[in-house]
């Protein structure tokens, strides 16, 4: 049988030195675990723009539809500031996620024993956290139309529209609840169903996908801003969160920053099985493309090795890979080894981005 294929996108800023690393990791498996990938490598982003003029130029747009997994680094920067929107950096990462059908984003949110303290909030109350938000990535307010600026009278007003068909939300939901079951069985929907007619929707629509097929799994309903307030008060109350585009992206970044730096936090977009079973799929880390330590050696490339690892589970159906590589990364971080993001009050030296890599391949290793 062929080797499942993976489209790298570096992108743009850390992405490329953070990639390096994923693809080290990568080699790894196929060298000492008989977990070989055919890896392609393209452009997109500003990296894109530069060579074609575009953030994300036809071809590759083709190969990601081909691939089974699509690994991408991050997207912008100040050099792309005055661009017209058209063919901002982020278009390119917007236009993977459209047309590959990418309508659910998941967003983990682990807080390692070892960065427990890292965290804004009480040791206590994020220790051993370990939530997955659940978001609709391809409908609402980013998407509806009609939006734009316009002129209304003697002044000009910017429009966006929320909108949602049962079918969107039908979809995010099953994935929604698909994933709890692999999980803690919990799902808590979050919409603001009191003031908006798009959330009255959502809120029915979710209850009745559980009715009809997932009875086994328990439901409960929060407007989004109590979600917010819950998410630092108690966030261990939760298990997997879904929500629609704008809340989510929202409430993800809330829940990253309980695990004290965005440079240990991976993400999935998953679009639907394909006829072999496996999804179209795009994992990269939330951190942004930070281009004040590009080139510098100081981002930490967990984010994006940790994205790798949920490729590994969720479109390889290799999780017990998946969990070595999260053990190793567990294990490096509980020996001491931090990137200048994860440095604390005691001080230290911190390691390069390469020398990350490097205590995460000996772990591996170790693991064997």
């Amino acid at each position: 049988m062929a080797n499942p294929s993976l489209l790298i996108l570096p992108g743009d800023g850390i992405g490329q030195e953070v990639m390096e690393q994923v693809k080290r990791v990568i080699g790894w498996f196929g060298d000492k675990r008989g977990l070989a990938f055919d890896v392609s490598e393209d452009l997109v982003g500003g990296a894109a723009y530069d060579a074609h003029g575009t953030p994300l130029h036809d071809d590759t747009m083709a190969k990601a539809l081909e691939v089974d997994a699509v690994l991408l680094g991050a997207v912008g920067g100040p050099k792309y500031d005055d661009l017209d929107f058209s063919v901002k950096p982020e278009r390119g990462l917007l236009r993977l996620r459209k047309e590959m059908d990418l309508f659910s984003n998941l967003r983990p949110a682990q807080c390692f024993d070892a960065l427990a303290d890292f965290s804004s909030l009480k040791k206590d109350l994020i220790a051993g956290l370990d939530i997955m938000i659940v978001r609709e990535l391809t409908s609402g307010v980013y998407f509806g139309e009609p939006r734009g600026i316009f002129e209304e009278g003697n002044e000009r007003v910017g429009i966006n529209t929320q909108r949602y068909t049962e079918g969107e939300i039908d979809r995010v939901a099953r994935s929604a609840f698909e994933l709890a079951r692999r999980r803690n069985n919990k799902v808590c929907s979050m919409e603001k169903a009191n003031v908006m007619e798009s959330g009255i929707l959502w809120r029915e629509v979710v209850q009745k996908v559980h009715d009809e097929d997932y009875p086994d799994v328990e439901l409960s309903h929060m407007y989004a801003d109590n979600g917010a307030m819950q998410l630092v008060r108690a966030p261990k109350q939760f298990d997997v969160i879904l929500t629609d585009n704008l809340f989510g992206d929202i409430l993800s970044d809330c829940a990253a920053m309980l695990t004290g730096s965005l440079g240990m936090l991976p993400s999935a977009s998953l679009g639907a099985p394909a006829a072999e079973g496996r999804p179209r799929a795009l994992y990269e880390p939330v951190h942004g493309s930070a281009p004040d330590i590009a080139g510098q050696g100081k981002a930490n490339p967990i984010a994006c090795i940790l994205s790798f690892a949920m490729a590994l589970r969720y479109s390889f159906d290799e999780g017990t890979e998946a969990a070595r590589l999260e053990a190793a990364i567990e294990k490096v971080l509980a020996d001491g080894a931090r990137t200048a993001d994860l440095m604390g009050e005691e001080g230290g030296e911190p390691i390069s981005t390469s020398e990350m890599g490097d205590v995460i391949l000996a772990a591996l290793d170790a693991s064997l």
